[in-house]
């Protein structure tokens, strides 16, 4: 991990924050990292692909939003600069769902920030593995969805057991060179149309 992009909305920098170099972007910066600002998503669009991570020195209620926008570009870890300036509504804000993989403080040295990037960098892509993983069981499950409605229609139809109504699905799936569940959709799709003109 190098490159960092900081999103500090203009004007919402402490001024004696920043003169004693407690901004995020110097003290990553002390740390080896380049560092790019933004304060407007105009400001991050060009930055965004050279990014390795995110770091969001915004109140908590703005955090949602602006990540949506970044990892809509770049999939990247996303953590949060906590400030007394952007922690003060993070007691009425626990309820809300907001998703960073990590956690920043200026009061942190410079190892605690780079064992954290890394960190949160881990747990950035093995949240993006599960969230692919649940869309193909999510699919699976809708595709088995499907082929249930197709083998009782079927099994109805023909008088024959569900089995081998799955049996008879699998045939046609391979005479036609398809999928089963595309043979299955196909199946229910016809039944429904049927059945509203009845």
């Amino acid at each position: 991990m190098h490159s960092l992009l900081v999103i500090e909305p203009a004007g919402t920098e402490n001024p004696a924050e920043a003169r004693s170099s407690g901004s995020p972007d110097s003290i990553l910066s002390s740390c080896g990292y380049v560092v790019g600002t933004a304060a407007s998503p105009e400001q991050a669009a060009p930055l965004i692909g050279d990014a390795d991570a995110f770091i969001l020195n915004l109140p908590v209620t703005d955090i949602s939003s602006w990540r949506a926008l970044l990892v809509r570009h770049k999939v990247a870890p996303v953590l949060w600069w906590c400030t007394p300036l952007t922690s003060t509504l993070s007691v009425s804000a626990c309820g809300d769902d907001i998703m960073v993989d990590g956690i920043l403080s200026p009061a942190m040295k410079s190892p605690e920030i780079h064992w954290m990037l890394h960190f949160s960098s881990r747990q950035c892509f093995e949240r993006k593995q599960w969230l692919k993983e649940r869309e193909q069981l999510l699919s699976r499950i809708e595709e088995r969805k499907w082929i249930d409605m197709a083998k009782g229609i079927l099994s109805q139809a023909k008088k024959i057991s569900e089995s081998e109504a799955y049996d008879l699905l699998r045939k046609q799936a391979m005479n036609e060179r398809k999928r089963i569940v595309d043979v299955a959709t196909s199946i229910v799709k016809v039944y429904q149309m049927l059945q509203d003109q009845t």
